[in-house]
């Protein structure tokens, strides 16, 4: 079906205004990425506060489910219905979303609070990507996307840190209410300089399509975050799995149907986009294994504070900034994007490799170097592949191929953080078996080792230590899968817009 491009684009953003229209996007990727991590450590006086032990989780599934539910569909209407609106709608959303989650009186309001924050963040996050495409030239997205790239690095650590600082100096209510200032800063300078866009005039949205990819996003994300806890065999797991291949088979049917797919499938035809958003895939699942689980190992092997174990990491932090920043700025020659992604994804696996050999003895400044190549690795992989993807596609599909990579590294995080989860736990388990613990130490706390008698603590520190090491070694060949996909990704020449 054809479409009709109704008013005119309007002029391209001026030389002095892209610093901040990248200001503007920056703060919405830090806000977003932010509420990933932040609440993490306010959770358990959350918990205290509003009496909801039991649903705690909650707090933060809500929060993934919606975003990467939302994602797509957010994606394809910026396509169809011009960028910037649906930017400043979604940021609108966040912002008000915030809010209720700082006023909420029980857990049930926090929860809903929380889901109606993922929607508005996933949109911030898949249109701040696809708006780079809008604001800058082609052959200069890479050096933007990356900042965006170091942006999750930060968040990942600073997130705890300052939740730790909300929670214990203020109120934690404030790991919500600090979106507000800085959010309208954003919404401030984003109306005033971001281009309006295209908006094109086109059959209906497709609701059908759209409501089959969030039921399987809600899926994945309800399996790989809770079936650890519930049980991978259980009744309500295989249900789920069921469920969500049963949706998967669907949704081509109905999307070949549909005049204006949210999942155009002949993007899927596209080896740069199908390649890409494998490698995102790929690349996210190692990346947050390590940033989820390392400060975790640093606090219970090394019995450093939550605030010491994010100075510890910080040589993987200045890594995954500077080789983003590189990378971006390689990546302005299309010919140096498969290099760049194949040396990237060749570091992860040197990283994962290292980490997998850590163990309770292991010194800081052999940590620092591991942590180091980890991050570079890790810095070198993301924006680089959402650059290629974008070159790949026409302007009017940005959004929603976007979309498409954003939504494979949502489910590669989160499939990430489960696989890692489970081999943590299973081999913490086996290994206590050869030890002699007392029968009401609970495997599942391993933060209450340091509680053990002196005779047996070392031992079920270092069991914890070499469990950790053994989940990296097992998340290391999905990224040499991933470096293998990387050798046939073809990148194209950017398309017009």
């Amino acid at each position: 079906m054809s479409h009709t491009q109704v008013p005119a684009r309007s002029p391209a953003v001026t030389a002095p205004n892209i610093a901040a229209a990248m200001t503007a996007l920056v703060l919405a990727v830090l806000l977003s990425a932010l509420d990933q991590t932040i609440v993490s450590t306010a959770l358990p006086r959350i918990a205290e506060d509003l009496d909801g032990f039991d649903a705690i989780a909650w707090v933060s599934a809500a929060y993934l489910l919606a975003s990467t539910a939302a994602t797509p569909l957010w994606g394809k209407l910026g396509d169809m219905f011009g960028r910037k609106r649906l930017y400043l709608a979604s940021t609108g959303v966040f912002l008000i979303a915030s809010a209720a989650c700082g006023l909420a009186q029980n857990l049930p309001e926090l929860i809903g609070a929380r889901a109606l924050q993922g929607i508005g963040g996933g949109g911030m996050i898949v249109l701040t990507f696809a708006l780079v495409g809008d604001v800058v030239a082609p052959g200069e997205r890479g050096r933007y996307q990356g900042m965006f790239g170091s942006v999750y690095g930060v968040a990942s650590i600073v997130g705890p840190l300052l939740g730790g600082i909300f929670t214990d100096q203020l109120s934690w209510r404030w790991a919500f209410l600090i979106n507000l200032p800085v959010g309208v800063v954003t919404l401030v300078i984003a109306a005033r300089v971001l281009p309006a866009g295209v908006r094109r005039a086109t059959a209906r949205v497709d609701h059908a399509g759209a409501l089959l990819l969030a039921a399987m996003a809600t899926g994945i994300v309800l399996v790989t975050s809770f079936g650890r806890n519930w049980g991978w065999t259980s009744p309500r797991i295989i249900g789920l799995i069921v469920a969500t291949v049963a949706v998967a088979a669907l949704l081509p049917l109905v999307e070949r149907r549909a005049a204006a797919p949210v999942l155009p499938l002949t993007m899927l035809a596209s080896r740069t986009v199908v390649l890409g958003s494998l490698i995102g895939f790929v690349a996210n699942a190692a990346m947050f294994s390590v940033l989820v689980y390392l400060p975790t190992y640093l606090q219970i092997v090394h019995g450093v504070s939550a605030t010491l174990s994010g100075v510890h990491l910080l040589p993987l932090v200045i890594g995954l900034v500077v080789s983003q920043s590189l990378a971006g700025r390689w990546a302005a020659h299309v010919e140096r994007l498969r290099p760049i992604l194949v040396t990237g994804l060749a570091l992860n696996v040197a990283g994962l490799f290292l980490l997998g050999t850590v163990g309770g003895g292991t010194s800081t400044a052999t940590l620092s170097c591991y942590f180091l190549v980890t991050g570079v690795g890790m810095g070198m992989v993301p924006m680089v592949v959402l650059t290629a993807v974008q070159n790949a596609v026409p302007g009017e599909d940005i959004g929603a191929a976007s979309a498409v990579v954003t939504f494979a590294r949502s489910i590669g995080a989160a499939f990430g953080v489960a696989v890692f989860g489970t081999l943590l736990t299973s081999g913490f388990t086996s290994r206590l078996r050869r030890l002699r613990l007392p029968a009401a130490f609970d495997p599942s706390r391993p933060e209450t080792i340091r509680t053990l008698p002196a005779p047996v603590r070392p031992g079920a520190l270092d069991a914890f230590a070499h469990a950790t090491g053994g989940g990296f070694l097992w998340i290391t060949p999905l990224v040499v899968a991933g470096t293998v996909l990387a050798l046939f990704l073809r990148p194209g020449r950017a398309a017009a817009s």
